[in-house]
C-alpha cells in the first residue's frame, strides 16, 4: 500500500511538472511577436522561435506583424459642390511596434478602422464630384497621411488607402451622360468645322493651280466626265470651256 501511494505521488508530480512545464514553453513563428508582461507590468517583446515564461506570473499577448487588409465600408459624403454619393476604400497597414499597439490603444485594429471611415468622409467632403472621380489617387495620398499620422503613436504604419467606387445617385448619372453627351457632340462639331476648313484650303490651292495653267479647267473638267460617264444611267452636260470665251474674243 505505501509503495502504491509513492507512485501515485511519484505520478501526480511528474503529471504537473509536464503540466507546468507545457505551460512555460512558448513558439512564436516568424510573423508574430509576443508582448510579455509579468505581473501586470510590460517587460518586452519576445520572438520569433522559442522562448519560456512562469505560468501563473507572466502573461502574453499575440500581435500579428503581416499587412492587415481592412475594407472600409461605404460612407455616406455630401462633396463640396453638394452632391451626395457613397463612397468605399481599401486600408492596408501593419504593426511596427507591438508594443505600442498593445499599451497604448485598446483594440487597435478597429480603432484604425474606425479612424479610416471618419477620416474618408472627412477628405471626400471637401472635395467636388470632379475632384472624387477623376484624381482618386491625390485623394487616396491625402487620407494615407492623415491616417498614418495618427496612428504613428500606436505604432501602426499605414502602406495604402485606395478608395474602390463612388456610388451617384441615379438623377446624377443621368446628368453626367448628358453631359458627356454633349461633350462629344461640341466635339464632333469641332472635327467636322476643322475638317471643312482644310477641305477649303486645299479647294482654293488647287483652284488657284488650275486657273494658273492654260486648259487646266478643261482638262480637270474632262477627268471628270470620264469618271463620271462609267455609272449607268448617268445624264452629262457638257459646259462650254472657259478658254472658249477668250478664243471667240481674239476672233473679233
Amino acid at each position: 500500500m505505501d509503495l502504491l501511494n509513492s507512485l501515485l505521488n511519484w505520478l501526480g508530480i511528474i503529471v504537473l511538472a509536464v503540466i507546468i512545464l507545457t505551460s512555460s514553453i512558448k513558439v512564436i513563428p516568424e510573423y508574430e511577436r509576443a508582448v510579455l508582461f509579468r505581473l501586470g507590468r510590460m517587460v518586452g517583446v519576445k520572438g520569433p522561435g522559442l522562448f519560456f515564461i512562469i505560468p501563473i506570473i507572466d502573461r502574453i499577448i499575440r500581435v500579428s506583424l503581416r499587412i492587415v487588409v481592412v475594407d472600409i465600408p461605404p460612407q455616406e459624403v455630401i462633396t463640396r459642390d453638394n452632391v451626395t454619393t457613397r463612397v468605399n476604400a481599401v486600408l492596408f497597414y501593419r504593426v511596427v511596434s507591438p508594443e505600442r499597439a498593445i499599451v497604448n490603444v485598446e483594440r487597435f485594429a478597429e480603432a484604425t478602422n474606425q479612424l479610416a471611415q471618419t477620416t474618408l468622409r472627412s477628405v471626400a467632403g471637401t472635395a467636388e464630384l470632379d475632384e472624387l472621380l477623376s484624381q482618386r489617387e491625390k485623394l487616396n495620398q491625402t487620407i494615407q497621411t492623415i491616417v498614418d499620422d495618427a496612428t504613428d503613436p500606436w505604432g501602426i504604419k499605414v502602406t495604402s488607402v485606395e478608395i474602390k467606387d463612388v456610388v451617384l445617385p441615379n438623377e446624377m448619372q443621368r446628368a453626367l451622360a448628358r453631359q458627356a453627351q454633349a461633350e462629344r457632340d461640341r466635339r464632333a462639331a469641332i472635327i467636322q468645322a476643322e475638317g471643312e476648313r482644310q477641305a477649303s484650303e486645299k479647294l482654293a490651292q488647287a483652284s488657284e493651280i488650275l486657273t494658273s495653267v492654260e486648259g487646266g479647267l478643261t482638262l480637270r473638267m474632262l477627268r471628270s466626265l470620264s469618271e463620271v460617264s462609267n455609272a449607268p444611267n448617268t445624264t452629262i452636260l457638257f459646259p462650254l470651256p472657259m478658254e472658249l470665251g477668250k478664243l471667240l474674243g481674239g476672233g473679233k
